[in-house]
């Protein structure tokens, strides 16, 4: 019986090229039970489009949610940048923010001991800026060359299909400069109970360079407005049992209920000429600037408003590199970050597509991108026929001569080069500094959350190296942690 044809008042449903489709319950066939023909062309684009719905996901990251929001500068900062964005108090700027997981996989929970992405579009009259971040403020290592081997330890291993303790701590103990990033993750904040409830850190030095040419060194903090709150292990183990979407259901559902999530944004600004002399090398990625040196200054408020409407086009489609930037604001000698200067943007190229800069959620808002980059996959034929070379005579878009950023001072010979030595540039001071500032109870349970982990490598060096960094931080750290892995070690 053939089914009654079912019209909405949104018209009948079609082909991807918009012929209507006449039977969308039964195949095409060469009679009554014959086999499938292959003239039916809506069966072959269904199954197709279906077999490509899924892009490759994320190699680290691929765990998000996202939303849609809007920055409010509330202090004139023009004194440090020329950034037109940040150039008028009360100037509102749309933005849209991806939070994620790192090593998980699409499939994952939400409520685990990880670092949460925090990754922060601007849609500025003069182009996107993107901000990539962390809620954490520093990370396991200063160099990208050390990025694929380190992200090797978290994933799962080649041979047993799971993530192994033994490579995880092999490589933070033979990488002391971990040692600061692992005592934040294991620490309280390591599991945050909500995406709301926690900070945002640019965690790179960015520059801001003004009117006058000048330069300053900056990093951005996002101090969440809805308080600090965390999960316990216990805690995180039964809420990934019992609603693995946790986080993400809990912004999507706070958005609909008009409890828009909003962060304090600040910075702390460092005159170019101080970053020589600096105690910290300013630019290693595994170190802060303490509050004390540089303090934190408001500069406006960032609030999340908007839900996206479709999660793969908004929220997988998305795409974030550091290397957009906007007049005013550029990059710093930061080895991690000068990685990640080409490695997004390939990884996106890569995943999405070379034309994934055209998508709604990545393409600029507030104005326009005029480029000569033609043809691609997902190209959507936007020049017409538009001259695409430069200079050309026909009107094409021409160079500014006028750099987004102020060039950088650099001597020396090319080499694979260490960074520059500092006065308190060694890998344990800051993870020692912050284990002194937490609580007895903190202390209790960040060795403990440590020792569980630690006491289940299968090799003794293995253990006692991880614990020895810790001791290096501080001597009743690595004293704790040494007895509470051996006791659950059995020794």
């Amino acid at each position: 019986m053939t089914q009654e044809a079912h019209v909405t008042s949104q018209g009948p449903l079609t082909t991807e090229a918009g012929a209507p489709v006449a039977d969308n319950q039964n195949s095409e066939t060469a009679g009554v039970g014959g086999p499938v023909l292959v003239q039916d062309q809506a069966l072959l684009e269904k199954l197709a489009h279906f077999n490509r719905e899924r892009i490759p996901e994320r190699v680290v990251h691929a765990r998000g949610a996202g939303a849609y929001g809007t920055f409010t500068l509330t202090r004139d900062v023009s004194q440090w940048t020329r950034a037109k964005f940040l150039s008028e108090v009360g100037k509102q700027t749309e933005t849209f923010l991806r939070f994620s997981t790192v090593a998980g996989n699409l499939g994952s929970a939400d409520a685990v001991r990880d670092p949460r992405g925090f990754a922060l579009k601007f849609y500025t009259e003069e182009g996107n800026y993107d901000l990539v971040g962390n809620n954490t403020p520093v990370f396991f290592i200063k160099d990208a060359i050390k990025f694929p081997d380190f992200i090797h330890t978290q994933k799962r291993d080649p041979y047993t299909g799971s993530q192994e303790a033994d490579n995880v701590w092999d490589f933070w103990s033979l990488s002391p400069e971990s040692t600061h990033q692992v005592t934040w993750l294991f620490g309280d904040r390591g599991i945050p109970a909500t995406l709301r409830h926690m900070n945002g850190y640019g965690s790179h030095t960015y520059q801001w360079n003004n009117a006058q040419g000048e330069v300053f060194w900056v990093k951005y903090h996002f101090k969440t407005d809805q308080g600090i709150k965390n999960l316990t292990t216990d805690e995180a183990n039964r809420l990934s049992g019992v609603d693995p979407d946790s986080h993400q259901r809990d912004l999507r559902e706070a958005i609909e209920r008009g409890e828009f999530p909003s962060w304090t944004v600040q910075v702390q600004i460092m005159p170019a000429a101080d970053a020589a002399t600096y105690r910290f090398n300013p630019f290693d990625l595994t170190k802060v600037w303490p509050h004390a040196d540089y303090p934190p200054i408001d500069i406006g408020k960032l609030e999340l408003n908007r839900n996206p409407q479709n999660i793969f086009a908004e929220v997988e489609q998305s795409i974030f590199s550091p290397a957009h930037f906007v007049p005013g604001i550029g990059p710093s000698p930061d080895k991690m970050l000068q990685g990640r200067l080409f490695a997004y943007g390939d990884a996106h190229r890569y995943r999405v597509g070379i034309n994934a800069d055209h998508l709604p959620v990545n393409r600029p808002h507030a104005t326009e991108a005029r480029t000569n980059s033609r043809d691609g996959y997902l190209y959507d034929g936007r020049h017409n026929g538009a001259k695409n070379y430069e200079p050309n005579s026909f009107g094409g878009p021409a160079q500014t001569g006028a750099p987004l950023w102020q060039p950088v001072q650099v001597t020396g010979a090319t080499g694979n080069h260490e960074a520059p030595s500092h006065a308190e540039d060694d890998d344990f001071v800051q993870a020692g500094n912050l284990y002194r500032l937490m609580s007895e109870d903190e202390k209790g349970r960040l060795v403990d959350n440590l020792a569980q982990f630690i006491a289940k490598v299968s090799r003794d060096d293995i253990a006692e190296r991880a614990v020895g960094n810790f001791r290096q931080a501080d001597a009743d750290f690595g004293k704790r942690l040494d007895a509470a892995v051996q006791e659950l070690r059995g020794k």
